[in-house]
């Protein structure tokens, strides 16, 4: 089964320059998984043929937002994580499919001046145990914008950037926290040294000259290690400040 996950930093924005349709149709999903689609139900109508599409909008439009492709059918569908206080802003879509669970989701950024640092570690705890409950129940898949470039490696310039969002030592060690718990960061279990990034700032020329990010994930739960086939980083798609991210499972 083929996985693809893109932060496509409002999906009205990235379907209207073309770019949407074109990455769907190469890509050629089983599971297309979509974060900050930016938009309301309604607001655009993109179906593709084959598919089934599930939709989680924030409260405040224009902000935030999930939304799944599948072309297989779920046992069921839970939109958020059950806690109130995360599932206003359309974070995260779980799929339970027979052999896995597959989670969609958009981490919170903790912003300029880390002025939302303490939600970010509320959500992270609240989070970690959501993926662990269903863990205990069966195999997990995770996808999206984590909004955290985990170890140096994964950013451009790690020295400066030591206090800035997405690369404290707050958020990072939360992440680590999840891997311990029995997760498996898929791209670096292939890729141990490769220098690969997801994200790039619209400032400074940042893609151009790579000055990026690696903040998109896929991880999957320790009892699917072995059934990783392949893992991938299109930074050759554009139509966003990020990039597409693939996994290829053998389930």
């Amino acid at each position: 089964m083929r996985f693809v996950s893109w932060n496509v930093n409002g999906l009205r924005a990235c379907a209207g320059k073309g770019e949407f349709d074109k990455a769907f149709t190469a890509l050629d999903a089983d599971f297309f998984c979509l974060q900050e689609t930016k938009m309301q139900p309604g607001q655009l109508d993109l179906e593709y043929l084959g598919y089934t599409s599930y939709w989680n909008s924030a409260e405040k439009k224009g902000y935030s937002g999930t939304a799944i492709y599948s072309r297989h059918e779920p046992l069921s569908v839970t939109y958020g994580i059950g806690i109130p206080e995360h599932d206003t802003e359309g974070r995260v879509i779980t799929l339970e499919m027979p052999d896995f669970f597959l989670v969609c989701v958009y981490t919170p950024n903790s912003q300029d001046g880390l002025r939302r640092l303490d939600y970010r570690m509320t959500w992270e705890d609240a989070f970690k145990e959501y993926l662990l409950g269903l863990k205990a129940r069966k195999e997990v898949v995770v996808c999206g914008d984590l909004n955290v470039a985990h170890q140096e490696i994964d950013i451009k310039n790690p020295q400066s950037n030591r206090r800035n969002a997405g690369f404290t030592d707050e958020e990072r060690s939360k992440f680590s926290e999840l891997l311990q718990s029995g997760f498996i960061d898929t791209w670096r279990h292939q890729h141990p040294d490769e220098v690969k990034y997801s994200w790039w700032s619209y400032r400074f020329n940042a893609r151009a000259n790579n000055a990026g990010w690696r903040i998109d994930y896929f991880l999957v739960s320790e009892g699917l290690k072995d059934k990783i086939a392949g893992t991938e980083i299109h930074n050759e798609i554009f139509g966003s400040d990020h990039c597409p991210v693939e996994l290829v499972l053998d389930v």
